[in-house]
């Protein structure tokens, strides 16, 4: 028996013109809403309160570092020594339809605009907040274990490097992919219902680079399905149970099943260039089952929904055992591994290959700079000038045969480019062992890391762990393939920074932590190099919020195109309203709701809220005009089944209005459709 206590809490951010992070695309910038982000906690402390262990899952592209600091800081104090680097492990589900903006090194400012305060503050507040609630909420409970399949979900997105690996380690795997589920069920000591932690490697790229709306992609689906299901009757984001759904090894996993073809002529383009004919690799494109990305997204979702929700309801295996944490610093540029007792190699400097420009197959071609877009911005300008600097021989040694584009390990301006400083760090729940990775670990990366801490746990005298990878954690550093991956130099290679032995290297690292839990030891471990913080307050390309104006005779919140008088369940209502930029919401209220779908009962002769902006079943787009103007549309795709009657669509946002020359301010407003009807289909 524990104590356990699981909480939820949005962390959203802007919606609108704030680079959404993943795919690197600087054109991919936020233009609405599909559905909310949220952070997800669940805390386990042993009976006598003395140990605790915090997961966090939070819908978000990666943990950044700056994140992990800020938060740590903020958990510190507030509760003192209670939450600290070794016993809270955060982890990014890697949607990349979140925004971006909230990393403290170089690289990451040129697709994201610089550091988006507003977009780091949300993920910091959301995080918090959830902690807070997991930790007011503590009870006595249970845990529960079990693992099964999921199929048709995910295939290797680049699978001639996973054929690089040895022959007689490939036939042990009958997939190139995991295709296991991890779950953790919790219940309180009645056995009612607390929450679930799934564990299950697929890239959250189902919605693709074309699109502009915030979302949580399909791990985030299968959240929202398994938490409508438990908190009955409760709107999107509301009622207690709390259902996360956490990477794990998905480096080189995609959840675009039908493969890659040629956008232009439909042919498959599986070759180890992942390259077209004609148009070469920007037109070779992995498309998922559905129609399109929105149905892709639902289908690869529930797949994991319903797998999760059987491994759930059956599970039976109770997790028992004391709790232990063990957390280390590591400058991963510089680590030396024994191979063997005569071999002994070193981590590199971090540089980025070539094949990181092209992306993937999910989403072709980062930084793609296009030739005068960059004149006459000094900042620009100097980053331009930086990249001309050519690696040293040292680091092009280290990382052969990998052809550097970016030596980010041998940048510093205005800050270094990536992290030297890393987080490795294990949580173990009695049987359970949850590994927390920095980045985004292949499929057989994956595999021989489970297994090496498993086996050091088992020479320890602690066997029949159950070793889960929680991806994406506490600092991102990209990828982390095989050895033999590495030699192939496809974009997962390119984008192994810290060199050929970088795998290596983590597995004598996390060996020694597992070593440290077993032997009871994690006191002695050496805490490793500080990160550093960088003192950057706000420095961001983003336009600043103006004053906005409504058209003549009209204000904010007006319809201007209104909703049809009937609909049946199939089809999309829509209502195009005067709008105001939703950063002014994002920067001025918490928890704000953008839009709400409202059906009157005749009974009480009052609207009822039915749907909000965390529904997949709604869509709120912006759109800036010109004149300081923007529009509002939001859409609601009316479920088949949805009970007849009278409903209507609401609006509320915040515009900015000039008060003096010097002083504005934020004005909250709403605006509705006219009522109409939703018959049976």
């Amino acid at each position: 028996n524990y104590l356990l206590g699981v909480g939820r809490a949005d962390c959203t951010g802007p919606v609108a013109q704030v680079p959404l992070m993943g795919y690197a695309n600087p054109e991919q910038v936020a233009g609405g809403l599909l559905t909310r982000l949220y952070s997800r906690a669940f805390i386990v402390a042993d009976r006598d309160d003395s140990r605790r262990v915090v997961f966090v899952s939070a819908d978000i592209g990666m943990v950044s570092q700056r994140v992990r600091l800020e938060v740590l800081e903020r958990l510190k104090s507030k509760y003192g020594d209670l939450y600290r680097q070794d016993n809270v492990i955060l982890s990014g589900t890697h949607t990349h339809s979140g925004p971006g903006g909230y990393f403290q090194y170089t690289l990451f400012w040129i697709t994201s605009k610089g550091l988006i305060r507003p977009s780091l503050n949300s993920i910091v507040n959301g995080i918090v907040k959830s902690i807070d609630i997991a930790h007011e909420n503590m009870k006595r409970g249970r845990l529960f274990i079990n693992r099964g399949t999921v199929e048709n979900s995910q295939i290797n997105r680049s699978p001639f490097s996973y054929l690089a690996n040895p022959a007689s380690e490939r036939s042990r795997y009958s997939s190139n992919t995991d295709k296991e589920m991890v779950i953790l069920k919790m219940v309180d000591e009645d056995g009612q219902d607390l929450g679930l932690i799934s564990w299950f490697a697929v890239h959250p790229v189902s919605m693709n680079n074309t699109n502009h709306l915030v979302n949580s992609d399909n791990v985030g689906y299968a959240s929202y399905l398994f938490e409508q299901d438990r908190n009955k009757g409760m709107l999107p984001g509301e009622g207690s149970f709390v259902a996360a759904f956490a990477s794990s090894n998905l480096g080189d996993v995609s959840p675009n099943t039908r493969g890659p073809t040629c956008a232009n002529t439909g042919e498959s383009c599986d070759n180890p260039q992942s390259s077209c004919p004609v148009g070469g690799a920007a037109m070779c494109m992995a498309k998922g089952p559905g129609n399109d990305m929105f149905e892709s997204t639902r289908i690869i979702g529930h797949n994991i929904y319903s797998k999760a929700k059987e491994l759930y309801e059956k599970a039976s295996q109770e997790v028992t055992g004391p709790l232990s944490s063990a957390h280390q610093w590591v400058n991963m540029s510089d680590v030396s591994v024994e191979l063997n007792a005569t071999h002994t190699v070193k981590t590199c400097k971090p540089a980025l290959g070539h094949s990181f420009a092209a992306g993937t197959i999910d989403g072709a071609g980062a930084f793609n700079f296009t030739q005068g877009s960059v004149e006459g911005d000094p900042f620009w300008d100097q980053i331009r000038d930086q990249l001309l600097g050519e690696p040293s021989n040292e680091t092009k040694a280290c990382h052969k045969p990998k052809p550097i584009l970016f030596s980010t390990g041998e940048m510093t301006w205005p800050h270094p480019w990536h992290p030297d400083v890393v987080d490795v760090q294990i949580a173990a729940i009695g049987s359970l062992a949850i590994v927390a990775v920095p980045g985004e670990f292949t499929t057989m990366s994956g595999r021989r890391l489970r297994e090496a801490v498993r086996s050091e746990f088992d020479s320890h005298g602690t066997p029949r762990m159950n070793v889960v990878i929680a991806g994406l954690c506490n600092v991102y550093t990209h990828y982390i393939t095989t050895y033999e991956e590495y030699q192939v130099q496809r974009y997962e290679a390119a984008s192994t920074i810290y060199g050929p032995h970088t795998l290596s290297a983590y597995i004598q690292l996390y060996r020694g932590l597992a070593k440290a839990i077993a032997t009871n030891t994690t006191q002695g471990l050496p805490r490793g190099p500080e990160p550093p913080f960088f003192n950057v307050s706000n420095l961001t390309l983003l336009p600043s919020l103006g004053v906005e104006r409504a058209p003549a005779n009209k204000t904010f919140g007006d319809v201007l195109q209104e909703a049809r008088r009937q609909y049946r369940g199939g089809e999309v209502a829509e209502v195009t309203f005067v709008g105001a930029n939703p950063r002014n919401s994002a920067e001025n209220a918490t928890e704000h709701n953008f839009l709400t779908v409202e059906r009157y009962t005749n009974t009480s002769g009052s609207w009822q809220v039915v749907q909000n902006d965390a529904s997949w079943d709604t869509r709120f787009y912006w759109t800036k005009g010109s004149l300081n103007r923007s529009n509002v549309t939001i859409q609601w795709h009316i479920p088949r089944g949805t009970e007849p009657g009278i409903y209507r669509i609401r609006y509320s946002g915040h515009y900015k209005k000039r008060l003096s020359i010097i002083r504005t301010i934020t004005v909250p407003f709403e605006g509705s459709s006219s009522a109409f009807e939703v018959t049976a289909p």
